[in-house]
């Protein structure tokens, strides 16, 4: 388990265990139905205190594999997505990658140096979860990303919280807001190592 690769179950149980919980795992049954499939990429997009953040620890624990996928189970078991046939198909079948953008933004002062900390972060965990792994190119995500689904044919689901903090934050430096772009189109369009990508946001 890891910061940013695969990172455990614990603000869903957090979540579980909150006086205010509402169950919302019913979703996860929409969201398996695009797992794999042209519909693979989703933009959530709503007023803060709606749940975002929650509805994207809940897919966290859901998607990670391993020995979170054990603990997930009995998270979900008694469940509304329960109720539904084949409720556990991806349950514990991918490889995780959760990011929230604000944490990367607070922390560079291009845009570039943002994206070049958030890569190497990323990879520092996917090394320590797959050490054994030859990768070609060890400073390059989308490099590593696809080495290690040719390898071990685990597949990635990547999960942005804030993902649109870039034009929030940074409403007048359009250049910056096309490298941002740049970067998710060439990290994410086209790539067989995705399964799912889900990203949330405020923004219209």
């Amino acid at each position: 388990m890891g910061t940013y690769l695969n990172p455990g179950c614990n603000s869903f149980e957090e979540e579980l265990n909150s006086q205010i919980y509402v169950d919302k795992t019913g979703m996860i049954s929409y969201v398996n139905s695009v797992v794999n499939t042209k519909q693979k990429f989703m933009s959530i997009s709503r007023p803060r205190r709606f749940g975002k953040s929650y509805a994207a620890d809940m897919l966290c624990a859901y998607y990670s594999k391993s020995d979170v996928a054990r603990q997930a189970r009995s998270l979900f078991s008694d469940r509304k997505i329960a109720e539904y046939t084949d409720w556990d198909k991806y349950l514990g079948k991918f490889n995780v990658i959760r990011l929230v953008m604000t944490d990367f933004l607070k922390r560079g002062k291009t845009i570039n140096e943002c994206l070049d900390r958030m890569q190497k972060l990323v990879i520092r965990d996917i090394k320590k979860e797959y050490p054994e792994a030859e990768l070609f190119d060890e400073d390059d995500l989308i490099q590593v990303m696809s080495d290690i689904y040719a390898d071990y044919d685990i597949k990635f689901v990547i999960v942005i919280d804030e993902w649109d903090a870039v034009f929030r934050e940074r409403k007048e430096a359009e250049e910056e807001q096309k490298e941002y772009l740049d970067f998710l189109r060439d990290w994410l369009k086209g790539k067989d190592y995705i399964a799912l990508a889900y990203m949330t946001g405020i923004l219209p």
